[in-house]
């Protein structure tokens, strides 16, 4: 149960619902309760002749006081009043009394529903937030290693298992065993020898339930871990559709989702038959409880030497009839627990994962860049893999250095350090003289913008994508933006202009529309900072002739970090930094560097010219 106390504190404060709860719950079980008890003296209307002492005992009304017996003598005295004067007023009295208590038992059964409902509801939508907040302040290696699919089951199917675990674990602990102790209360008003009997039998089922329910944990986890991987499977496949069909891969796939979905429904049917197969148990085990208290009971009212009459002995049955309910409820309760403490486990994973790379607490803004940006013998390396060594590396304000080098030698690492992506694992970062873990992240990246290979674009109006994060941002802003990054003249083609959906991933856009776009988003925050991560290496000729001069308008006064394999694209780089393995193993200006015949970027140029 640690788990869910656990989780159950994203629902605080209780009191809010707990109070009115626990009213409500009390206030039914009160009436359930009476309902039933109620059969006692309507089996002796009906069936019993007057009692002359009973009779005689009732013919006046009890003096008023604070107890019990005063209600219950109060009532005889009501019901034996109607049966000597008209016994038909009797059987209306006791017919409307029944159904007052069904009736007030149902309403605050639904207004204790009411409060449980809220705050499951609380429940889910603060757990889905800090799961959603948690994972969007996670450091970026860990979407390196999480299945995507993965995280989205743990945020939509995880969540919604713990809605009905939870609601389960709060019946459980709330209203469930309220209402067995009120039954249990009139039991034992009836008879504490045949209640006592029923109390040694019900533990004996409910072992055998509890060892059906044991594996249900496991059963879960599994089909969460599925459903994750389905997920993921699904997610590649409608992004790479492109692929899967230009390289005959559809029969592939559709092999692949299949043996997954298989594995799913496997573990999904064993689930499920295990879940079931409680409530079931519990019923055939309440229903064989039900036949002991029979034999038993109907012993002491045949042998007449119980104290039990035959009308509290229906009366007892019918009330222990109703015990089995919210028994049956708890067994099934704590299934879905069983079950809904895998997701539990899933989600709280998620949340136990420390944010490695966060503010320090003597943080302050970054102002302004006013200076340089320098990389003071860094190291870096993803585990015991050094990716990065011995990086010494000055940016002057106004400046453009680019880096070149076959991939894998740590080019976008470098790019990712700056902004704080990634943590230096030795050596310092700094700007302006200072390093970069001084300063706060959202101001460090507020003075930068970055335009990469991989376009991303979300499903929305383009004016939303150049102005993301701004909700206040201006048209004419916008547009200046979309004029620099020569992107204006095709969003005014468009059907809506400006307010165009552009689909999932800007997919009713051609590919150097979306880098313009990604471009005018950049130029749109205005930054000090400029990172280009292979900017122009997906586009066409033509395309990258349009991009290039918005990346130029873009680069206009400002400080740039150029990644590149087009060497025809940084030529006018104030400093071209040449990697291989992790090091820097020359630098200069292209002039500088095309000088000599023996250097690298020499051999690349000619192998480029050759291309």
């Amino acid at each position: 149960m640690k788990v869910y106390r656990r989780l159950l504190a994203y629902a605080r404060p209780f009191s809010k619902f707990v109070v009115p709860f626990f009213i409500f719950t009390l206030i039914g079980v009160f009436f359930s309760v009476f309902q039933f008890a109620l059969i006692i003296p309507l089996l002796n209307f009906l069936f019993d002749p007057v009692n002359t002492a009973d009779a005689a005992k009732y013919a006046t009304a009890p003096e008023f006081r604070v107890s019990s017996s005063f209600f219950k003598d109060y009532f005889y005295y009501l019901i034996y009043h109607f049966k000597t004067s008209n016994p038909i007023h009797a059987l209306y009295f006791l017919a409307g009394m029944i159904v007052t208590s069904v009736i007030m038992a149902n309403i605050c059964r639904y207004l204790a529903q009411r409060c449980l409902i809220s705050t499951r509801t609380l429940l889910v939508k603060r757990l889905r937030e800090a799961l959603f907040e948690k994972i969007n302040h996670l450091h970026l290696g860990f979407f390196t290693k999480e299945h995507k699919g993965d995280i989205i089951a743990r945020l939509n199917g995880d969540v919604y298992g713990i809605e009905s675990a939870a609601a389960s674990s709060l019946e459980v602990l709330f209203k469930e065993p309220y209402v067995m102790i009120g039954y249990f209360i009139a039991l034992f008003a009836i008879s504490a020898k045949l209640t006592l009997f029923t109390l040694i039998i019900i533990p004996v089922s409910a072992v055998a339930i509890a060892a059906v329910t044991k594996k249900l944990k496991k059963e879960a986890s599994e089909v969460q871990a599925s459903a994750g991987k389905l997920l993921t499977i699904i997610d590649e496949t409608l992004l790479g559709m492109r692929i899967i069909r230009a390289f005959n891969a559809t029969g592939f796939i559709l092999k692949r989702f299949s043996q997954e979905n298989d594995f799913y429904r496997q573990a999904s049917l064993a689930s499920f038959a295990r879940r079931e197969l409680a409530p079931s148990f519990s019923e055939a085990a309440g229903v064989m409880v039900v036949a002991c208290i029979l034999v038993y009971g109907g012993s002491l009212v045949l042998a007449n030497n119980g104290g039990l009459q035959a009308g509290a002995f229906i009366a007892f049955i019918a009330i222990f009839s109703q015990v089995i309910r919210p028994a049956k409820a708890i067994v099934v309760a704590l299934s879905n627990i069983q079950a809904g403490q895998a997701s539990g486990e899933r989600i709280l994973e998620i949340l136990d994962k420390p944010v490695e790379i966060e503010d320090s607490p003597n943080a302050v803004p970054l102002p302004a860049f006013t200076d340089k940006i320098e990389l003071r013998d860094v190291y870096f390396g993803y585990g015991e893999r050094l990716v990065l060594q011995h990086i010494n590396l000055t940016i002057q304000k106004g400046k453009t250095v680019a880096l070149v080098g076959p991939s894998g030698v740590g080019k976008s690492t470098i790019a990712d350090l700056v902004p704080r992506f990634y943590e230096a694992t030795g050596g310092e970062v700094l700007i302006d003289g200072k390093n970069v873990k001084e300063y706060t992240m959202e101001s460090l990246r507020s003075h930068m913008s970055f335009v990469t290979q991989e376009i991303i674009l979300f499903n929305d109006s383009i004016f939303n994508n150049i102005a993301l994060g701004r909700p206040d941002a201006k048209m004419e802003d916008v547009i200046h933006a979309a004029k620099v990054a020569n992107a204006h003249d095709f969003i005014m083609e468009t059907e809506n202009g400006y307010d165009t959906n552009i689909g999932d991933r800007g997919i009713r856009l051609s590919g150097g529309q979306r880098q313009r776009l990604s471009i005018a988003r950049a130029v749109f925050k205005n930054p000090s900072i400029l990172i280009l991560d292979e900017a122009t290496s997906a586009l066409d000729t033509e395309s990258e002739k349009s991009v290039q001069e918005a990346l130029n308008n873009l680069m206009q006064g400002r400080t740039t970090l150029v990644i590149a394999h087009r060497l025809s694209t940084i030529k006018e780089a104030d400093e071209i930094i040449i990697m291989q393995e992790g090091r820097i193993v020359e630098r200069g200006s292209h002039d500088e560097l095309i000088q000599s015949e023996e250097s690298i970027y020499h051999r690349l140029t000619k192998l480029q010219k050759i291309a």
